[in-house]
Parts: C-alpha cells; sequence; structure tokens
C-alpha cells in the first residue's frame, strides 16, 4: 500500500493532476490486476448478503416506492429490478436506485468503521446494473465490486466525514464512480473525471440520521449509486469535473471537512497491487446499527442473569466514542427514548436495543421493532433506565490499525436495586472474523434463507444461489440471473402516483 499525503491547495500554488487523490483513485480503478480467489469468495458472500436483506425489505413502503419510480423507466436489454424477475428490464441507474433502496432499507448488510463510517455492500446495487446493461460477465463485475470496496474502505479509514456533519455516502459517490470504471475497463482519464464528479454531486449532511430518522436513510446510498453512474456517463461523453475536487481551495475538504490546514493519509494500493480491501469488512448478524452487534450478542448472555426486571435500577453501558455520540445517549437525541419513533429511529438507539435484545434473548429484523414490542410497558421502563458513557479504551480500540484490537463493542454494567451489580463486556460481534463464530459461505447462505422464507418460492430461491454462488465464472448473459422473481400477485405496488407514473 501507498499512502498519499492529501493537503488543500490554493489556486496559486495548483496542484498537479498526478498529485491530486481523484487521479491516484483513477490510477488504481484502471489497474488490471487479478481479483484473488479469497477476494473473489467474499464477494459472492456480499452478493447473497445484499439479496438477502433486499428480499426481506421487498414490500416495505420505501423500496415499494424506488421500484415504482424504476418501472416508469423501462429499457429493453437494461437492468434488472429485485422481485421482477429478469424479463423486466429499467435503465441501469434506475434499477440501482430500487435495488439500492432495497439492500439498505434494513440497514442489515457488511459494514466498515474507521476515521467514518461505510456500508461498502452499496457499492453493488450500481455495479451489477451497469454491468447488466452494457453486457459485461460475471469477471468485470467481479473486479469491479473489488474497487470499488477498495476505494471505499481506504477513504473511510483516512477521512472523517462525520465529525463535520458530512454523510458518508460522499466516499460512496467516488467508489462507485471507480468501480464502474474498472467493471468497463475505462482509461484513468475518465475514471478520473467521474470520480470527481460524483464527490461533487453526493456530499450532503448526516441529518437523515440524525433526530427523526425517516426513509431518506435507506435512499441516500442508491441515490449516490444512481448519481456515480450518471458522472461515468457524462464522463464517457467526454464531459469534465470540478477539478481538484478534494484538494482545491473552494473544495470539498476546504469547506466540508477539515478546511485550509487538513492533512489525510490516504493509503492505496500500488500498481499491480491486489485489491483486497472487502477482507477487512464484516457483516451483521443482526438487523440494528453495526456498533450494536456486539452489544446484543452480551445482551443475550447477561439477560439470561436477571430474574426481575423490575428489580434493575440501572444500566450502563461503557462503549465508544462512536456508540455514545451516535447511537447513544450523547446524541442527545429525545427521540431514541420514543416508543412511537420510527424503525429508522429505533435501529439508531443501542439503549432500545439493548432493552429488547436484555429481555428477549434474541433479535428479529421484524418482530424486534414491531410498535407493540417498542410500546411494551416494562421495555419502556428498563429502556428509561439505560445510559451510555465514552470509555476512552473502547474508543481506541475502535480506532486501532491492529485488526486483533480494533473492536466495536463495549462494557454493560446492570446495577440491580439491591446493591448488587452484572457486570460484563464484548469486544466483537460472535459472526466478526475474530469473533466466537466467525462467518462462512454457510452462515450467508443460512441468512438469505431464513430471510427469504415465506417471500420466494424455494426452487427460486436455489436457483439464485446457484447463480450467485458461480458469479466468477458468470457469462455475460447470465448476469440477469442475479435478481430474483417473487410469486405472482405478491410484490407491493404504491397506492400513489407520482411525477413518473403521471397519467399511468
Amino acid at each position: 500500500m501507498i499512502t498519499h499525503d492529501v493537503r488543500v491547495h490554493p489556486e496559486k500554488d495548483r496542484l498537479p493532476r498526478a498529485g491530486q487523490l481523484a487521479w491516484k483513485i483513477a490510477e488504481v480503478a484502471a489497474d488490471p490486476v487479478p481479483v484473488a480467489p479469497d477476494v473473489a469468495d467474499m464477494i459472492v458472500n456480499r452478493v447473497i448478503d445484499n439479496a438477502s436483506v433486499a428480499i426481506a425489505a421487498i414490500n416495505r413502503h420505501p423500496v415499494t416506492s424506488a421500484r415504482t419510480q424504476a418501472l416508469a423507466h423501462a429499457r429493453p436489454g437494461g437492468a434488472t429490478v429485485f422481485g421482477l424477475g429478469p424479463d423486466v428490464r429499467v435503465h441501469a441507474e434506475w434499477a440501482a436506485w430500487a435495488n439500492g433502496t432495497a439492500v439498505r432499507e434494513l440497514d442489515y448488510h457488511d459494514t466498515f468503521l474507521a476515521a467514518d463510517y461505510s456500508h461498502p455492500g452499496d457499492n453493488i446495487p450500481p455495479l451489477l446494473a451497469v454491468a447488466q446493461q452494457t453486457g459485461h460477465d460475471g469477471a468485470a463485475l467481479l473486479r469491479g465490486i473489488a474497487t470499488g470496496y477498495e476505494i471505499q474502505v481506504n477513504l473511510v479509514r483516512a477521512i472523517c466525514l462525520h465529525k463535520h456533519k458530512i454523510d458518508h455516502v460522499a466516499h460512496l459517490g467516488p467508489s462507485a464512480a471507480a468501480g464502474i470504471g474498472t467493471l468497463l475497463g475505462l482509461p484513468a482519464e475518465t475514471i478520473y473525471q467521474a470520480v470527481q464528479q460524483a464527490l461533487h454531486v453526493t456530499t450532503s449532511t448526516r441529518q437523515s440520521r440524525k433526530g427523526e430518522i425517516s426513509s431518506w436513510k435507506a435512499f441516500a446510498p442508491s441515490h449516490a449509486g444512481k448519481l456515480a453512474i450518471e458522472a461515468v456517463d457524462r464522463a464517457m461523453l467526454g464531459e469534465g469535473a470540478p477539478s481538484p475536487i478534494y484538494e482545491g481551495e473552494d473544495s470539498v475538504i476546504a469547506w466540508m471537512l477539515d478546511g485550509a490546514n487538513a492533512h489525510y493519509r490516504v493509503p492505496l494500493p500500488g500498481a499491480g497491487e491486489p485489491k483486497r480491501a472487502i477482507l477487512d469488512t464484516y457483516t451483521k448478524e443482526h438487523s440494528a446499527e453495526y456498533q450494536s452487534q456486539a452489544l446484543i450478542d452480551l445482551s443475550f448472555r447477561m439477560g439470561k442473569l436477571v430474574k426481575n426486571w423490575d428489580d434493575v435500577a440501572d444500566v450502563l453501558i461503557e462503549t465508544s466514542h462512536h456508540t455514545h455520540f451516535v447511537i447513544g445517549t450523547g446524541a442527545n437525541d429525545p427521540q431514541k427514548f420514543d416508543p412511537t419513533a420510527s424503525r429508522e429511529t429505533l435501529d439508531h438507539s443501542i439503549m432500545y436495543i439493548v432493552a429488547v435484545a436484555l429481555q428477549d434473548g434474541a433479535w428479529h429484523h421484524v418482530r424486534s421493532y414491531l410498535p407493540a414490542r417498542a410500546q411494551r410497558p416494562d421495555t419502556v421502563a428498563l429502556w428509561k433506565k439505560i445510559r451510555t458513557v465514552e470509555d476512552p479504551k473502547w474508543t481506541r480500540r475502535y480506532h486501532s490499525d491492529d485488526p486483533a484490537v480494533k473492536a466495536f463493542g463495549g462494557r454493560i454494567v446492570i446495577a440491580l436495586k439491591d446493591g448488587t451489580t452484572i457486570a460484563d463486556e464484548m469486544a466483537v460481534a460472535n459472526a466478526h472474523t475474530l469473533g466466537a463464530t466467525p462467518w462462512q459461505r454457510a452462515d450467508y447462505v443460512r441468512k438469505f434463507t431464513t430471510l427469504t422464507e415465506g417471500i420466494l418460492a424455494p426452487a427460486e430461491a436455489a436457483r439464485f444461489l446457484d447463480v450467485a454462488q458461480r458469479l466468477p465464472t458468470l457469462k455475460a448473459d447470465e448476469l440477469a440471473g442475479l435478481t430474483v422473481a417473487l410469486p405472482a400477485g405478491t410484490l407491493a405496488a404504491s397506492e400513489r402516483a407520482g411525477i413518473f407514473g403521471w397519467g399511468g
């Protein structure tokens, strides 16, 4: 890996193209290195993982809305949309919009956390859509996905967006554009312009994940993927971009991030070096914010030790800066204690999540968020007794570069009214690479089977799993098989008409 120094450069000291981060990203994307077998295997796992959570969310309102919009943009020979089978095709950017929203809706797919936060699996929907529309094969798609993960993970390692209240999809636009560039075999010049355009149009605030969290949380990454496709298209037609997009004196770093004195050290593979960043990412066993994964597993263990929830006086969670300030009491969001809050808000309340996990000893992507579950009086009473604090030890572990040290868990101390305490800690979730039960292919397949049961016909589920596991050798005409068709009459349709469906 080569570590690149990234700083703001005034116009009078204009930074040559070769020194710009966007150009270095483009060079990585244009480098035709082969995909290592273990990387290919993990990409297959994540394609299965994405499909699992997308199908589980297929009839939820935001997904139905996105699909309705996509269907208004039909294109013979275009890209597929989850739920509709391979015969229904739409323009690639709209397929990315519909499928990306489905993947993100339950917030249940893979994650990478470092200087910032990310769900690198968000790269897959736009890349798959472009591969299907342009007639590329599985090997090309594999290379593109490896690039998408590589760029996003390394941007997340180095550049913090959150502290400036910029949403993390600002790293997704450039990574998806770079991945599409690799997929299509574009020259570095074209990818460079596309990466810059994609960053320029995908930078937005984090209000989408603050306060009363709405369905936009699911749309934000699919919007970034859609805009990345459009950016690549414009660059292929010869259009340029604001430049230098990262280092310019009026650009992203100078005015949205650390300012004129910023200094980032961004690692990227050197020429000929394989793209392996996907192996540093991790998926979710439980449908909740990733920082809650270890705490859910820990709560399962600790909940068995409490005989009566009325005996609990206080529950303290000692954890990292991120967990405390984003999904804990440090966020100062009253909505995180609201029994009538949206699913999206409850998913970002570690107090709610721990309360339910302690009491139920299980977590379910639907039942754990039902209004009746959130409003249960004994749960509300316990929920309001839970608070978080930042422990520097957990913050240091969160930001460690050492995989053996890096952790996203914490310590839970349950104080009982009789003065006794129950305390325990867990560093990483059971499903994590270094956890008690690290996930393998069979676990991803089990997640798919569990989440699609009762939604897909067994034969259709088996067909998809067969196609997905042959991804590295799929021919171009087989990529359409990386979608699913729900049984007739079971796919929800929007009850409203928008602009695109006007008069339809």
